[in-house]
């Protein structure tokens, strides 16, 4: 699944190559996730210029002249791929074609990638733009896993499974601490460690991707691989489950319960 890294990345060469255009065509070819009909979100959004792609927790939001704004949630296997000479991409959800003869395709072999037509704003703030009081009081009031925390939507957006398990391991922190147990020491080093991780992941994909969609990279990733045995350090990785997924540790990090 796209995290914030990846988006964060998707968004600025969505911008680089297409801001400015107008869309002439919007190709609906999956209908059943839209909040409204193909004909609506085609009205609302063709012949109008792309002014910006944003990103919104784990969406990418693209924002068209007229205000119109088309929310975009790639779901577990959704991707972004350019449209070469005017070939239909395999599992094709939408497909935007410029006036300049140029676009791109959301793909999803599972269909379950989720466009919104004007999506509404959410509450919960951005990893990126988390206040540090707010993340304290939130850890203290909560007896969740501490990375399930992470992964929740509803209090922080962004972060899924794979960082999740990258930021535990730079702060040197359990998986399965319980959140409030955590002392404030400690959750200060979380708190800088999701800055951080996320911060060079960005770096990290802008620098392989350039100026082409090539979708998620995790060949830099730190803990959270299957091809990875041990960690730079020598420190021997395990596996387990929280909530369903595969979660990726050391006997290394702190468990405060």
């Amino acid at each position: 699944m796209a995290e914030l890294p990846d988006l964060t990345v998707f968004a600025q060469i969505l911008n680089h190559r297409f801001k400015g255009k107008t869309l002439k065509q919007l190709e609906v070819t999956e209908h059943r996730k839209l909040n409204v009909s193909a004909k609506d979100l085609q009205d609302a959004l063709e012949n109008q210029k792309l002014t910006n792609v944003t990103r919104e927790g784990k969406t990418l939001q693209f924002h068209f002249s007229n205000d119109q704004v088309l929310g975009l949630h790639l779901m577990l296997r959704g991707e972004l791929v350019a449209i070469e000479n005017n070939e239909k991409p395999r599992f094709q959800i939408l497909a935007f074609h410029f006036a300049q003869g140029d676009g791109f395709a959301v793909i999803d072999l599972q269909k379950q990638a989720t466009p919104t037509l004007n999506p509404q704003p959410v509450a919960a703030p951005d990893a990126l733009n988390l206040d540090k009081k707010a993340f304290v009081d939130l850890l203290s009031k909560k007896r969740t896993v501490i990375k399930t925390l992470l992964m929740d939507q509803k209090s922080m957006r962004g972060i899924g499974n794979s960082y999740a398990d990258e930021i535990l391991y730079h702060a040197v922190l359990s998986p399965f601490s319980t959140a409030k147990a955590i002392p404030v020491k400690e959750i200060d080093k979380l708190f800088k460690s999701i800055g951080t991780v996320l911060q060079k992941a960005i770096k990290e994909i802008g620098e392989a991707n350039g100026n082409n969609l090539k979708g998620e990279l995790k060949d830099f990733m730190e803990i959270h691989s299957p091809l990875l045995k041990a960690t730079r350090k020598g420190e021997p990785i395990k596996t387990d489950k929280i909530g369903g997924r595969t979660t990726y540790y050391t006997d290394q990090q702190q468990l405060f319960l």
